[in-house]
């Protein structure tokens, strides 16, 4: 449970660093929205690192790539809609089905064998 909520906070970071400049610095130029960007994915990484080094015995390298994409669209999803103001296409919505398909087909046949840490 900590490497997930681990990664939905890394996550919030992240889609700001990637995406909220288009709505709060677009009249910034372009070196400052990169260097606060950077500052932003920073305390990214203090999350995520920490999040895959203590799931990956847990979850395969794999598993904790799929999950950490799944989390991304979903809170991208909620950004777009509550700070960008865009719709959810109906087209958007059968993408994250296919992604919600990948999950399953990731995880309903069994667990793999998880690495062991060393």
């Amino acid at each position: 449970m900590t490497t997930i909520l681990l990664l939905c906070l890394s996550n919030v970071f992240m889609t700001f660093a990637w995406y909220g400049h288009l709505k709060f610095l677009h009249d910034k130029p372009l070196w400052v929205t990169i260097l606060l960007s950077w500052g932003i994915a920073f305390f990214e990484y203090l999350l995520m690192v920490p999040a895959n080094r203590l799931g990956y015995g847990k979850f395969t390298g794999y598993e904790l790539k799929i999950i950490q994409e799944v989390i991304t669209l979903v809170v991208f999803v909620g950004f777009a809609w509550l700070v960008l103001g865009e719709k959810l296409k109906w087209n958007y919505a059968v993408s994250l089905v296919c992604l919600g398909l990948a999950v399953y087909f990731a995880f309903g046949f069994g667990k793999a064998a998880a690495p062991v840490a060393g």
